[in-house]
């Protein structure tokens, strides 16, 4: 028999003694290394951002956040809650007794008194979108013309009932266009109860129309949009974010909003019947 087969399997052993140290430094640092990425995806995906939303921006946020999600391996938890008004379910009572919160989401009117009473992380607020306001009626029933102020004008007095949002909107058509419009005390008004917006309050026969952001009009089930209200007793409702203060999240809460006012969004917002900040038609 030939000498290296003799002398191939000691050959051999004495290859792998000699090398083990190598190949046990190797997966060493392999292991390592994987360690450190397990760990670092695992933190990320630790990151938990808490926002409050009031129902005017919902229909884009919902289509926008799982992408958010997706590509920072964060996650968001959602709480939902009134821009303004009276009642325990504003964003504004909210934080005052506790919820926890990264990032608030609501016109700017609500943000605003958040800024003032020092809710806000100063120079965080930024604008993400605005909205007309718009006329809804239950879906497939006959549209009517709101283009003009007679026009929405006979609309309302021709409505058993109209309901409009407890918030930002609904406050300035009850205080300032129906006063003016001199009919305030000629319609059955109806504020909507947090938890049943305008909208539902169509679909369901409790009002026959409803007066709010067209935003949420376009994403409502049930409901149609008859039209945008004329221009002189228009409010073109500003919605926008900001950081909370005293989140712990602050880096997160920043990236979050950031995300929403970027160009990649602007499609999605402009499809929920909104247009970027500025940009208005």
């Amino acid at each position: 028999m030939p000498a290296a087969l003799l002398h191939g399997p000691e050959v051999h052993e004495r290859d792998m003694i000699a090398s083990s140290p190598r190949r046990c430094g190797a997966a060493h640092a392999i292991a390592v290394v994987a360690g450190l990425v397990t760990c670092s995806f695992a933190a990320s995906a630790q990151v938990q951002v808490k926002v409050l939303i009031s129902g005017g921006f919902s229909g884009p946020y919902e289509k926008l956040l799982p992408e958010f999600e997706h590509t920072t391996g964060m996650k968001v938890v959602t709480g939902s809650g009134s821009s303004q008004g009276s009642g325990p379910q504003t964003i504004a009572a909210q934080l005052a007794r506790g919820v926890p919160a990264d990032v608030v989401i609501l016109s700017r009117e609500g943000l605003t008194e958040l800024i003032g009473a020092k809710r806000i992380v100063a120079g965080t607020d930024v604008d993400l979108a605005q909205t007309p306001i718009g006329v809804a009626v239950r879906a497939g029933a006959a549209k009517p013309d709101v283009s003009t102020v007679d026009a929405f004008k006979r609309v309302l007095l021709g409505a058993r009932s109209i309901a409009v949002p407890s918030s930002t909107s609904g406050i300035f058509l009850m205080k300032d266009v129906f006063p003016r419009l001199g009919i305030a005390e000629k319609i059955n008004v109806k504020p909507s109860p947090r938890g049943k917006g305008a909208a539902a309050m169509v679909a369901s026969g409790e009002a026959d129309v409803a007066v709010m952001p067209v935003s949420e009009i376009m994403h409502a089930p049930g409901v149609d949009l008859a039209g945008v209200i004329a221009e002189e007793i228009q409010l073109h409702q500003v919605f926008a974010a900001a950081v909370v203060a005293g989140s712990k999240e602050v880096d997160a809460a920043k990236r979050l909003i950031a995300f929403l006012a970027s160009e990649r969004a602007a499609a999605t917002i402009r499809s929920s019947g909104m247009e970027p900040p500025g940009k208005r038609h």
